[in-house]
């Protein structure tokens, strides 16, 4: 079993075939790992891009990257032959979070024809390593950025440029390496090849905005009174404002109050989240037309 770090650099691009911008891969770099994780190959290469002969200043101060050495490379369909060769069988592939795969996805079905990279099975290195630090009392919950990981777990990167493909896959390894966990780490590796993993990389959450959409279980439209506890009455029609639908609340104790509730939904379930607010009063509707009374002069 060989392990791929793999990492991309992409610059934003406008596709005119179908009028939108779209995260055109420019780099492509990996690291191959034995078994003790050592490093045993690297590979990187830049592509030349087919849709413009130039990449955005923010891109080249990130990786480096000019017009000219963008301009200079392989095109992107034989950058991922090559890449798929030197990956071989049996591998496990790891980016530093998904979002490298949304990418790829979006890459293979705008400009590749039939080809894809290379994923036997996946595993998402960011959440690997942040659930390891926070078993050493990091508590951050947002996204830790590579750099900041590596600053934290005093990962020495001497040498690195960061946000170039393959020396990002360099600082990965070192991460991995010293985070290792068999169980947890086996845990997270999923099979690329079950059709479920293509459907649930190409599912978009989203928040639902019907009240009787079947996804949404009634039983989070009933809300208890926040004083006495007792099931409230509803007086009012839900409405769905800004994500959120509402109601008003009656209760018998003569508790007045507004339910909001929302549903999220993702691949696996329906995230749901419910508050309490101020019973919302109707505010009369004013007639702001002006009547113009004409009368006659003598």
């Amino acid at each position: 079993m060989n392990y791929i770090i793999l990492d991309l650099e992409w610059d934003s691009v406008f596709y005119k075939p179908q009028k939108r911008f779209i995260n055109q891969i420019l780099q492509i770099g990996a690291v191959k790992l034995g078994e003790s994780f050592d490093v045993v190959d690297t590979f990187e290469v830049t592509v030349c891009s087919e849709i413009s002969n130039k990449v955005t200043g923010r891109f080249t101060r990130l990786t480096g990257i000019t017009n000219e050495e963008m301009r200079a490379g392989v095109p992107f369909k034989e950058a991922v032959v090559k890449y798929n060769d030197w990956v071989g069988d049996n591998t496990v592939t790891m980016t530093w979070s998904n979002s490298d795969l949304y990418t790829i996805l979006e890459n293979e079905e705008t400009l590749l024809d039939g080809i894809r990279f290379k994923i036997e099975k996946y595993l998402d290195l960011q959440v690997f390593i942040q659930n390891e630090m926070r078993l050493k009392g990091y508590e951050d919950k947002n996204q830790i950025s590579l750099e900041a990981a590596a600053e934290k777990l005093e990962i020495s990167t001497d040498g690195i440029d960061f946000h170039t493909a393959k020396d990002d896959s360099l600082v990965c390894a070192f991460l991995l390496k010293k985070c290792y966990n068999k169980d947890r780490f086996e845990k997270l590796i999923k099979d690329a090849s079950n059709p479920e993993f293509l459907k649930r990389l190409k599912f978009k959450t989203y928040a639902i905005s019907k009240i009787n959409d079947k996804n949404i279980d009634k039983k989070h439209l009933i809300f208890n009174c926040p004083e006495c506890n007792k099931k409230a009455k509803q007086v009012t029609k839900w409405k769905y404002q800004n994500r959120w639908f509402w109601a008003n609340f009656i209760c018998g104790c003569g508790k007045r109050f507004c339910g909001r509730v929302s549903f999220k939904k993702t691949f696996d379930d329906v995230i749901v989240r419910r508050t309490i607010g101020e019973f919302k009063v109707k505010k009369p509707k004013t007639n702001t037309a002006e009547t113009a009374v004409i009368g006659t002069g003598e």
